[in-house]
């Protein structure tokens, strides 16, 4: 693996211009155009990919096309930030396409989450720089948006503060420590099953040190399993030094008798690992979703409410 220094984007600021590129799939259009409505009323300018109206199968685009489309918007001198049309399947084909020192030389706020995940990684490990685990276009913007959602995301791109405690929307449940106890360093992670696809290859996640964040949506408690096992198998999870699982959308409900609850297999599969879990954050596939700012420094604690971010994602 190849780890480069952490480098900061500049915050966003009023009348800043988004890039808006889909590079997994296509995205429905009255979503994307409700979504780049949204993203204009709140007072940014926007610039559409070329992969944002483009649809080859499940994918928006060839290969060869999103990966430029994403390096166009990092070169692009006009543009301030990237946010991402909507997830899908396709980042993993563009890993070995991009050009990372392209990336590192060009930093800006890039926004996305559940198949963006690999392009997380591999540009937070390659370019080394931060990265924001958020909302999308298509999938967020461009549906009914909860205000949670949108202040999150606010605070975390425009603001050169840390964003402190990352507490839960006001009527959910607070998270919870199943294994109790303190953490400190990067955070790093995102999708548990984008997470997996990369091992054993040269784009696998390093969690060493790090509060390692997993989301997931729509699988069974038997498939959260065997994918937390994976990454136990190749010591992943022994090598963080505290792990976030978030509000697992629509597992439970893929559950078919006999089976464990989501619950029960987080507190068999990490609770024996000697190290601070905290569950049930939002941040990943449910509509109330944080940003988090992946690459920055952050602390588990109970005293202090459960995950911190200690360090600014950007800089003024």
């Amino acid at each position: 693996m190849d780890s480069k220094p952490r480098l900061k984007p500049r915050r966003l600021r009023p009348g800043a211009t988004l890039g808006v590129i889909a590079p997994a799939g296509p995205g429905n259009q009255e979503q994307t155009a409700a979504g780049i409505a949204w993203l204009e009323q709140a007072g940014f300018r926007i610039k559409p990919g070329t992969t944002v109206s483009q649809e080859l199968g499940y994918l928006a685009g060839p290969d060869a096309l999103r990966a430029a489309d994403l390096q166009a918007m990092f070169a692009d001198p006009a543009v301030d930030g990237i946010i991402c049309l909507r997830g899908g399947y396709g980042t993993m084909r563009l890993l070995e396409l991009l050009d990372y020192d392209l990336i590192r030389q060009n930093p800006k706020v890039f926004v996305g989450y559940s198949d963006i995940t690999a392009l997380h990684t591999s540009i937070g490990q390659r370019a080394g720089l931060i990265t924001f685990h958020g909302p999308m276009v298509a999938s967020d913007m461009g549906k009914e948006l909860p205000l949670y959602t949108w202040d999150y995301f606010l605070q975390a791109v425009t603001a050169p503060a840390p964003l402190g405690l990352i507490a839960n929307p006001p009527l959910a449940p607070d998270p919870a420590f199943i294994v109790p106890g303190t953490a400190a360093g990067p955070l790093t992670g995102g999708n548990l099953s984008l997470l997996a696809a990369t091992l054993g290859t040269p784009y696998e996640i390093d969690t060493a040190g790090k509060i390692l964040c997993l989301e997931e949506v729509g699988e069974a408690p038997y498939r959260i399993d065997r994918l937390l096992t994976q990454l136990s198998l190749a010591g992943k999870l022994q090598a963080a030094a505290g792990i976030v699982f978030d509000v697992c959308a629509d597992c439970e409900t893929e559950a078919k008798p006999p089976s464990f609850t989501i619950a029960e297999v987080l507190a068999e599969r990490l609770g024996s690992l000697g190290k601070p879990v905290l569950i049930n954050l939002h941040f990943g596939h449910t509509a109330d979703k944080a940003t988090l700012p992946l690459g920055v420094n952050a602390t588990l604690r109970p005293e202090d409410g459960g995950l911190v971010i200690t360090e600014a994602a950007t800089t003024a």
